[in-house]
């Protein structure tokens, strides 16, 4: 793990979600700024069946979105995994995307690094070899965060909504670590 020589990167934790998450995701996502490259602020219907989906591909995949909490055990956001939807009609069908949102109050702190990098660490034990992280052509943090994890612009392209261009960053991880005899 990578750490800045000024600052060491905060502890954080990964739970699979549970039914209260859904709350308290909203919660730190009900923000403007927060939601800015994904539609703004969601209903709380959206994050039950955001938990719920997580929850199921935790127990056939052995990953998800996990909640992410801070050292106290706060919810400040979710990092993780996930399959790339096959509904959706763009996008790197059949791939396993990384991500990580978190609350305004997390922002600036190395939380999104950190947590990026224990995801990483959980998918590649999980045996998956490659990842993706689909990120909006404005979205400089998660641009910066990508790059910092060592991801590799493959792709730059028109989002959907014919006006934005997104980023296709990919990673691959290689087979897992053997455990020391």
């Amino acid at each position: 793990m990578t750490t800045s020589p000024a600052r060491p990167l905060p502890t954080v934790q990964l739970r699979v979600p549970t039914d209260e998450d859904a709350r308290a995701w909203q919660r730190v996502f009900d923000d403007a700024e927060v939601m800015e490259f994904l539609g703004g602020p969601a209903e709380l219907s959206l994050y039950e069946e955001l938990t719920a989906r997580q929850r199921l591909h935790d127990a056939r995949l052995g990953f998800c979105l996990w909640t992410l909490l801070d050292a106290q055990g706060a919810v400040i956001g979710f990092t993780g995994a996930q399959p790339w939807p096959e509904t959706k009609p763009w996008g790197p069908v059949g791939e396993i995307e990384i991500g990580w949102r978190l609350g305004r109050g997390a922002w600036g702190r190395g939380y999104a690094y950190a947590a990026a990098l224990a995801t990483l660490e959980r998918v590649r034990a999980a045996g998956v070899p490659h990842v993706v992280a689909m990120i909006n052509d404005e979205n400089a943090r998660s641009i910066a965060v990508a790059e910092r994890l060592g991801m590799t612009l493959a792709e730059r392209f028109l989002l959907p909504n014919g006006v934005s261009h997104g980023r296709r960053y990919t990673l691959d991880l290689g087979p897992a670590a053997e455990p020391a005899a």
